[in-house]
């Protein structure tokens, strides 16, 4: 089969550090959920993680029907943020090498005490604000890009499909308002 080198070219135009990252990721992503799933029985979705994790703290009521299976989210969640630290602290920093992501590409690298942190140049208080966001987001949208992008569609839900769809419209249109006006990080 011979592929048109103007049709590849159209698909690796928005991908200009290849493809394999994002092959690797969602990849990695896909396991995640179906080993999750086969072992639980459970679609696998942040926000879901989220809210059984704060029945640790909160005594409302929706928090506390993930009680009896909140121990594995936690750890679930915990795995969430220990893998990005633990990437910000070795791939981003150059500590270790990979094709798949170059070294101080994105954010600024740090010497601090002869070690060699990454950080974003992102600002905190837009960091905050899109937090606040993105959390009522998937309390509007019933869920999140996970849960719905990864389970829901996997699995041909007819709500998770048109919350993704919602998701990258969404997207798409405020990335191309926030260039527009250019608002940079």
């Amino acid at each position: 089969m011979i592929v048109d080198p103007a049709l590849l070219q159209v698909f690796a135009d928005p991908f200009p550090n290849g493809l394999s990252r994002y092959v690797v990721g969602g990849l990695l992503v896909g396991l995640g959920a179906t080993v999750i799933y086969v072992g639980t029985g459970i679609a696998a979705g942040a926000s879901t993680f989220l809210e059984s994790t704060l029945s640790y703290v909160s005594d409302q009521s929706r928090f506390k029907r993930y009680v009896a299976s909140r121990g594995w989210r936690l750890v679930f969640t915990f795995g969430i943020v220990l893998g990005a630290a633990l990437f910000a602290a070795t791939v981003q920093s150059g500590l270790i090498t990979t094709s798949l992501y170059q070294s101080g590409s994105t954010g600024r690298l740090y010497e601090l005490g002869g070690v060699t942190l990454w950080l974003t140049e992102v600002q905190p208080w837009r960091l905050f604000l899109g937090g606040i966001l993105v959390g009522i987001g998937t309390r509007v949208g019933k869920g999140c890009t996970s849960g719905h992008g990864v389970c829901g569609v996997g699995s041909a839900s007819k709500t998770s499909i048109a919350g993704v769809i919602t998701f990258l419209l969404v997207a798409i249109v405020t990335a191309q308002v926030v260039a527009a006006l250019g608002v940079s990080p």
